[in-house]
């Protein structure tokens, strides 16, 4: 016989109880706001075909478990960004560099897998970055979305203008073989580049922001795969602590810098989500939400986590002239977090999407389809 289940649900009515106090009383009596488009800024966690677009297809098995084929993302399914606009009411967005045959009406996608806040002196055959920074997506957006305006020219102000961005520029410091110490010593700049290009977004009638902070970088595949780690820096869940503190202080920036633009500007509502917090809890707790081992990879090639940088997901080989794909999807997915070592599967994405959208995870604590209202910022708890 089944364990009673009351303790559970106590657990789970208190954390809820927690929420509803932390969020401002006044919230509840607010409308849900009506977002016309969605325009996104990011990289691969946010990519809907930006990066396919411009330097060629996500090779399968990506896009296999809910497009059936691959469709821009490097996941086996759909990512946060596309749960966003499902419950916006809103389609897919299109990226914006996929332009043909796709529709911009509802907002544009301007992510690309391997973008950064800063542009990078390397080439994107040298690094894996793509050239396509977030100043050079802000530029896409000015002088293309403005250009054409294809959205109607009024919702442009009353649209959602979403950031999930930083990942990659943290990493870029390790790939140049820095010590945590000088990556940290240029997150400042970073967030300043941040904070200008959310001015500039703002200056174009952007009043609504939602901003995700960096994950749990030490936590992924292909962090603990490349870069040397001694046991002493792995930490009682099996992540690389250096990388995770490196991402924590850019989260503690982040927010520093979102505080300042709520000062600069008074008239926007700036929504700052933890989801750093979201997946490591999934990552810590992945056997209780009904996850496999955390840090195995479901589309790879050989290595300790199925991961192999010369192999990556849909990695062929040529066997009697012939591409054979190595680097083949498990066979379950749903019961993966990491796709392909550095993205999130599908169900672990959903999984991610569910915690932050009802705001128990944001500052100030609003769900996303309140975040066009402008709420006090307050400190709050996660349990």
């Amino acid at each position: 016989m089944d364990p009673p289940q009351y303790p559970k649900l106590l657990c789970f009515a208190f954390s809820l109880l927690i929420s509803f106090t932390f969020l401002p009383n006044h919230v509840w009596s607010l409308s849900p706001c009506r977002f016309p488009a969605v325009f996104n800024f990011g990289d691969s966690n946010s990519d809907t075909g930006g990066l396919s677009a411009a330097f060629g297809q996500a090779p399968f098995p990506n896009g296999e478990t809910y497009f059936g084929a691959p469709a821009g993302r490097f996941s086996d399914g759909r990512l946060i960004i596309d749960f966003i606009a499902e419950s916006l009411g809103l389609p897919y967005l299109s990226a914006y560099l996929d332009a043909l045959g796709s529709n911009f009406s509802h907002g544009a996608n301007f992510a690309t897998a391997g973008s950064t806040i800063r542009p990078q002196n390397t080439t994107m055959a040298q690094s894996g970055y793509s050239p396509i920074s977030l100043d050079v997506q802000f530029l896409e957006f000015r002088g293309g979305v403005f250009q054409e305006l294809l959205p109607k020219e009024e919702e442009f102000a009353a649209a959602l203008y979403t950031f999930d961005i930083g990942q990659n520029d943290l990493t870029a410091g390790y790939k140049l073989n820095m010590t945590t110490e000088e990556v940290k010593a240029y997150v400042p700049d970073v967030l300043r580049s941040l904070y200008n290009i959310i001015k500039y977004v703002h200056a174009r009638g952007a009043r609504s922001f939602w901003i995700h902070n960096t994950g749990p970088v030490g936590c992924y595949p292909y962090v603990m795969d490349r870069f040397p780690i001694t046991a002493a820096q792995v930490d009682k869940h099996g992540c690389a602590s250096p990388f995770n503190d490196v991402a924590q202080y850019f989260n503690k920036k982040l927010k520093e810098a979102v505080a300042q633009l709520r000062e600069d500007l008074p008239d926007s509502a700036i929504t700052c989500v933890d989801v750093y917090s979201a997946k490591y809890r999934l990552i810590s707790q992945a056997t209780k939400h009904g996850f496999m081992e955390p840090f195995m990879v479901c589309c790879g090639h050989g290595g300790k986590y199925n991961y192999n940088k010369a192999f990556k997901c849909g990695a062929k080989i040529e066997v009697d002239g012939k591409g054979v794909v190595i680097a083949k999807s498990c066979k379950h997915p749903t019961a993966h977090i990491s796709w392909d070592g550095t993205h999130f599967t599908e169900t672990a994405n959903k999984w991610i999407f569910d915690r932050i959208v009802d705001g128990s995870f944001s500052d100030p604590p609003i769900p996303l389809r309140m975040a066009c209202h402008k709420v006090e910022s307050v400190d709050h708890l996660i349990i």
